[in-house]
């Protein structure tokens, strides 16, 4: 790709600019950076290894992001800044980690403050090399459960009932923003580059934007995906796949799972220029609405440009599936953990793809399992349906 990402010659029809709407965020983190974690893995380490141990990158905020009591600023801004270069024939992984370090922001007795995560991570890999990629967004606390019901509307309702969406309204990270924009070029031969993004996080507005281009000849791309929104949240999610050398092979698996009175998007490009002949590429999107309240928009897309090419694209959107539910009723299971395990299973595939030492011990409270149950459990749909069939929300 030439400067500023653009492939092809400005005024022909096979211009193309990868940065999906967010150039001006990652302009802003380059003039707002302080610093840059940078990993740079030389030539040939760990060659041929499956699973080499990762460098963990941390981002820990408290809720009042440091600011002294009675401060003026309303907000806080930060502005990570990764820069990842994995070296002919190595084997690397990178594990980014969003977290938080106050285990109550709204009962820590600290005054909150409102924060925009604008992060920029850079991926570069060369021939050869193998270069894996977790991101866990896990910040903002878990959104407010129940706020898809409408029995605090009526005249039943009782004095002292608390209504959800009241509760979730006043959420303070309701007002958080966070922006990831994770920029991948594979540069070498028969570079593989396989990502996993899980985007757990109860902030009232969140995008991640992914770009990977495949440069050289024999080059791949995996792309594993899964976003869980609840409550009143918004959240987005951009991939953009560009096949631009000959022999490259991608696969993406998209999974989003929503809930409450949350709005979700997903949409994934790939792009399949004249001088990527013998392209194969596959992309599917997946999601389950949990309530009749939830909202979500999955745009997959193919742009072919080449004409020997092998290529798909899917998108389907779904309740929980009722066969399977009465399944486990069957077997003595709840309807709540029928639904629950359900909904892990679904999540399951692309937890596999963290490194296993970033998922910890199952039985730990402390491991990635054990941290997805707990959210999910929050957006379980409580009750019988109003209606029966495969794909009703209620």
């Amino acid at each position: 790709s030439g400067p500023d990402h653009n492939v092809g010659e400005p005024i022909s029809q096979f211009a193309i600019n990868n940065q999906q709407g967010t150039a001006c965020f990652a302009a802003l983190n380059s003039v707002r950076a302080g610093a840059v974690a940078l990993m740079d893995v030389a030539p040939g380490t760990d060659g041929g290894i499956d699973e080499p141990k990762p460098t963990l990158i941390i981002n820990a905020q408290t809720s009042n992001m440091g600011c002294t009591a009675g401060a003026a600023a309303t907000g806080v801004a930060c502005h990570p800044r990764v820069l990842a270069i994995a070296g002919e024939g190595c084997s690397a992984s990178l594990v980014q980690s969003y977290i938080d370090l106050d285990d109550d922001a709204d009962d820590d007795g600290k005054e909150f403050k409102a924060k925009l995560n604008n992060g920029f991570t850079q991926v570069f890999v060369k021939g050869s090399a193998n270069m894996t990629h977790a991101y866990l967004e896990e910040t903002g606390g878990i959104v407010t459960s129940g706020v898809e019901h409408t029995d605090f509307d009526g005249d039943d309702a009782s004095s002292d009932d608390v209504d959800p969406r009241e509760v979730e309204a006043k959420r303070p990270a309701l007002r958080n923003t966070h922006l990831e924009t994770i920029d991948v070029h594979v540069t070498g031969d028969d570079g593989r580059y396989k990502a996993a993004i899980m985007g757990l996080g109860g902030n009232g507005r969140s995008r991640v934007a992914l770009t990977a281009s495949l440069l050289r000849p024999g080059s791949h791309a995996s792309l594993n995906g899964f976003i869980l929104a609840g409550g009143t949240q918004r959240t987005e999610t951009k991939t953009n796949i560009h096949h631009i050398a000959q022999g490259t092979t991608s696969e993406q698996t998209q999974r989003n799972m929503v809930g409450g009175r949350a709005t979700s998007s997903f949409r994934g490009r790939i792009r399949v220029e004249q001088s990527a002949q013998q392209t194969d590429s596959d992309q599917l999107s997946r999601t389950i609405l949990l309530s009749d309240k939830s909202r979500v928009w999955t745009v997959p897309s193919l742009e072919i440009i080449a004409d020997d090419v092998k290529c798909t694209h899917g998108a389907t959107v779904s309740d929980l599936s009722e066969e399977e539910l009465f399944y486990l009723r069957s077997r003595g299971v709840d309807r709540e953990t029928a639904r629950n395990m359900l909904m892990y299973a679904f999540v399951d595939e692309v937890g596999q793809a963290v490194p296993s030492s970033v998922r910890g011990d199952d039985d730990l409270d402390s491991s990635l399992k054990r941290r997805c149950i707990k959210r999910l459990q929050n957006v379980v749909p409580q009750g019988e349906r109003a209606a029966r069939g495969e794909f009703q929300s209620v």
